[in-house]
């Protein structure tokens, strides 16, 4: 019997708020079916368009440096742009397939570029700018 009597109140309890979420729930949605006033807004002025400026390159950038003896036998005795060393060390790394297969970002260096590279062997891509900047001058 006491068992009986726990049951029932459990129940009880449980359907009140059953009710009382069914009696909150309309109060919500009648809220929420009220509607909003729009605030209109003026259409925004066109302006006319503008032609883009054709990007004029820094001057130090396009400067040439000349490239040192280990260097420039892989890039030529030439001086060059430091812009343009880069372009050629990348067409040298591809044509000789020196980058690792498994990660991109590391240069297997032969041995042309283990003089640039300061002997190392193994090179990340980022490391290796910074390695040529010391053979421009």
């Amino acid at each position: 019997m006491a068992a009986a009597k726990k049951s029932a109140k459990k129940a009880a309890k449980k359907a009140a708020p059953k009710k009382a979420a069914k009696k909150a729930a309309p109060k919500k949605a009648a809220k929420k079916a009220a509607p909003k006033k729009a605030a209109k807004k003026a259409p925004a002025a066109k302006k006319p368009a503008k032609k883009a400026a054709k990007r004029t390159p820094n001057p130090a950038f396009m400067k040439a440096l000349t490239p040192s003896a280990d260097l420039a036998a892989i890039v030529g005795e030439k001086g060059l742009p430091r812009t343009e060393v880069v372009k050629k060390l990348w067409a040298y790394i591809k044509k000789n397939s020196l980058q690792d297969q498994k990660n991109k970002r590391q240069i297997n260096a032969d041995d042309k570029l283990k003089k640039v590279f300061g002997g190392k062997s193994s090179v990340s891509m980022f490391e290796m700018t910074k390695l040529v900047s010391k053979h421009l001058k």
